[in-house]
């Protein structure tokens, strides 16, 4: 989809940018042309998409930290602001799932899934919009989930942050949005990746019943989205959850 969108000279950031979802945005920013950086946990991992990335012919970053770090998120912004001079695109990708009944659930496993999936998204907002107020321009994409716009049993620490991060989404676009910066969440649904392999195929095959069109979503189509919500083209919208799933929300 980068045909089309140029985002030569934009410096962009995607947490959680070394699989999955996130690797699939960071590779579209990067197609376009963006400086690309990817934080995230594993040292090895994050070089490799950083070495992927610089293969289009842009500077490609690795940041090693954990999101439920503030120190470590701190360290990696200096480093990227050292390295790129600036921000204009973040993505609040980073996420994990610590699933179980609420009468099960242990509460160390509801404070980490909201400290990585929504107070994470605080951390790195409060030093991205700072600066992008300054250069009064920025694009910042939350990517939630349809468990929070609609639930699901056993994942009531997931459901929570994720629809924590379509709040704080909306509240922070129109807080910033005088100031030339846009504000987005999307929602994906079922999407292949490494999370939905590990399903059995009855699981799978309750999923699709449940989706219109029928299928799984890809990351690239994720991908596609927020490329667009990361572009100029874009420029209108803020404030919005936008649901890539096949039909299932509606």
């Amino acid at each position: 989809m980068s045909v089309g969108i140029d985002l030569a000279g934009k410096r962009a950031l995607v947490t959680g940018g070394n699989r999955g979802i996130g690797r699939a945005i960071a590779g579209r920013l990067a197609e376009a042309g963006a400086d690309v950086a990817v934080f995230a946990r594993s040292q090895d991992s994050v070089a490799e998409t950083a070495h992927e990335l610089a293969a289009h012919g842009v500077r490609g970053l690795g940041l090693v930290g954990d999101v439920g770090s503030d120190e470590d998120i701190e360290r990696a912004w200096e480093q990227l602001t050292g390295e790129f001079e600036g921000l204009d695109i973040l993505v609040n990708n980073a996420g994990i799932t610590r699933d179980g009944l609420l009468l099960r659930m242990k509460p160390a496993d509801w404070d980490a899934v909201i400290d990585v999936n929504l107070t994470a998204a605080y951390r790195w907002c409060r030093r991205a919009v700072k600066q992008m107020v300054r250069q009064r321009s920025g694009r910042i994409l939350n990517i939630s989930s349809i468990v929070g716009v609609i639930g699901n049993p056993g994942q009531s620490n997931y459901a929570a942050s994720k629809a924590g991060l379509i709040g704080f989404t909306k509240a922070l676009a129109v807080e910033v949005a005088g100031r030339g910066i846009t504000v987005n969440a999307i929602a994906p649904g079922f999407i292949e990746t490494e999370m939905t392999h590990v399903l059995g195929d009855a699981s799978q095959e309750e999923f699709l019943a449940r989706i219109p069109l029928g299928r799984l979503g890809t990351t690239g189509n994720v991908a596609d989205l927020a490329l667009f919500l990361a572009s100029p083209m874009s420029d209108y919208i803020t404030g919005q959850v936008i649901c890539v799933d096949g039909g299932l929300t509606r």
